[in-house]
């Protein structure tokens, strides 16, 4: 007989695949398709662990790594909020908070409340962890735009400081990698690639 909690783990496995098929607004390095979240999730997890010697203060990679590959799972059932949206806040939501009860609670207890745990305290943003997680979130998009000559920032019309304002939460985790996050996005500045007004 097969133990419900494997069945309930099997569930659960099969429900966050729907990640997949959530568009980002970014593209791929150098090119036109359009990234998604499973993608950016697994990106942002193989940069935490090569760039974690570069946090403020030492991290728990481990910790870091299961922030940044459940942080998107809620849009299956909320959708992706556009960084630059002008008409919706990408802050948690009530709608996020309701996706990560329903998903993670396809775990077993103890696996959902540890989930949700992580998903709360990367949204917050307040630990050491999630300061760093969240400038991996903010840095790779940026990297994106650099490598398509100014991507979504030319496509949506994003002047210099928002993308600045929205960058900078890179420092929380990350000074050094905020002075080269800094750099690019003047320097996209110079090569005509982001608006600055």
């Amino acid at each position: 007989m097969i133990p419900e909690k494997l069945l309930q783990q099997i569930d659960f496995i099969k429900e966050i695949d729907k990640v997949k098929y959530i568009q980002r607004r970014t593209k791929l390095f150098n090119s036109d398709r359009n990234e998604n979240d499973a993608e950016h999730s697994w990106h942002l997890a193989l940069m935490a662990i090569v760039l974690a010697e570069h946090a403020n203060e030492p991290v728990d990679v481990l910790k870091v790594v299961k922030m940044v590959l459940i942080h998107d799972i809620v849009e299956i059932d909320a959708g992706d909020t556009f960084i630059y949206d002008m008409q919706k806040n990408h802050s948690n939501t009530d709608e996020e908070l309701l996706a990560a009860k329903r998903i993670f609670g396809m775990l077993p207890q103890a696996q959902a409340e540890e989930m949700i745990a992580i998903w709360e305290e990367f949204e917050a943003g307040v630990s050491i962890e999630a300061r760093f997680a969240r400038s991996m979130d903010r840095l790779e998009p940026l990297l994106q735009n650099t490598s398509n000559n100014g991507g979504t920032w030319k496509e949506f019309d994003v002047p210099y400081q928002k993308v600045y304002e929205k960058k900078s939460v890179v420092k929380e985790g990350s000074e050094p990698i905020w002075s080269f996050a800094e750099g690019l996005i003047n320097d996209s500045v110079e090569k005509g690639i982001l608006r600055k007004d």
